[in-house]
């Protein structure tokens, strides 16, 4: 079955590296003035200092409000990205998530890089003629503030964009950027180690029979905070359209971790009132506090 565009497959090593060596070498021709970069936030666990994550585009309201960052680093050194997926369907209900380490100097070297590739510039990346494919959010935090920007179709250009030629080779920067955080060991990051999440959100919707009746899944008892929890914000585009959300920590959440092992995405929740629930699991990330934070 096709698989959704969000996850970024990381590019060969090679590849990788001539990227930024030619990142590095055209630095001084994109037009930007060069700057001292910025120190990292300091270091402490949940300190998030830059991430990547799709925003928008084509999906399902579950998917979008469930959605998980192309990657995140934090202070303390963890890079946080979606590890490999198995290609089944129905999928299982909790994605694969993995963690690297990087030392106090390869953050700055992070840091660094996001600067070199342009994140903290604000010259327009250009809107390609695109539908439905999401935006790519590049969020970099430190002492000095937080920039943003955000690139329309970063990964979906098509052959008549209408970009102009600075427009292309900002983008191009961005991704070679994306690709080396992704598979960070030429950073010199050590892992991956699959990810442990202290926290689960669960978004939920009513459960309703699949119309095949081959992809109905065995009930599972939901062993987390009663179903469905509170309203989750936002409308259609974030993903907040109609469903609910709770977060499980502690106790729960090592529960809901273990029934979800043996869970798909269609799977039918039953919560303490007999009630049915279809829920899309989202392991929280370090800097991520609750349900709000997804629908943001």
């Amino acid at each position: 079955m096709a698989r959704h565009p969000d996850r970024v497959r990381p590019a060969p090593l090679t590849a990788v590296l001539a990227a930024l060596v030619l990142v590095a070498g055209c630095a001084g021709d994109s037009g930007r003035d060069a700057a001292p970069p910025p120190a990292p936030v300091p270091d402490g666990p949940g300190r998030l200092v830059l991430e990547v994550e799709h925003v928008g585009g084509f999906s399902t309201p579950e998917a979008l409000a469930a959605r998980v960052p192309l990657v995140a680093v934090y202070g303390d050194g963890r890079v946080v990205a979606p590890g490999a997926q198995i290609e089944v369907y129905p999928p299982p209900a909790l994605p694969s998530l993995q963690v690297w380490q990087l030392d106090a100097e390869e953050v700055q070297t992070v840091v660094d890089r996001a600067v070199t590739a342009g994140v903290t510039d604000t010259a327009d990346p250009g809107s390609p003629p695109v539908a439905d494919a999401p935006a790519t959010r590049f969020t970099l935090v430190t002492d000095a503030g937080t920039s943003v920007r955000e690139v329309p179709a970063l990964f979906e250009l098509p052959d008549d964009s209408g970009l102009t030629p600075e427009q292309q080779a900002a983008r191009g920067e961005l991704r070679g950027l994306l690709e080396v955080l992704t598979s960070p060991e030429p950073l010199g990051a050590t892992g991956p180690e699959p990810y442990a999440a202290t926290a689960v959100a669960a978004v939920a919707g009513p459960w309703t029979p699949p119309t095949d009746p081959a992809l109905l899944q065995p009930e599972a008892a939901w062993p987390g905070p009663a179903l469905p929890g509170e309203p989750l914000p936002g409308g259609p585009l974030t993903g907040g359209a109609g469903l609910s959300c709770v977060v499980a920590r502690g106790a729960e959440a090592e529960a809901v971790l273990a029934a979800a092992a043996s869970a798909t995405t269609l799977t039918p929740w039953v919560a303490g009132d007999g009630s049915r629930w279809t829920l899309t699991l989202r392991p929280l990330l370090p800097h991520e506090t609750g349900c709000a934070d997804l629908a943001g």
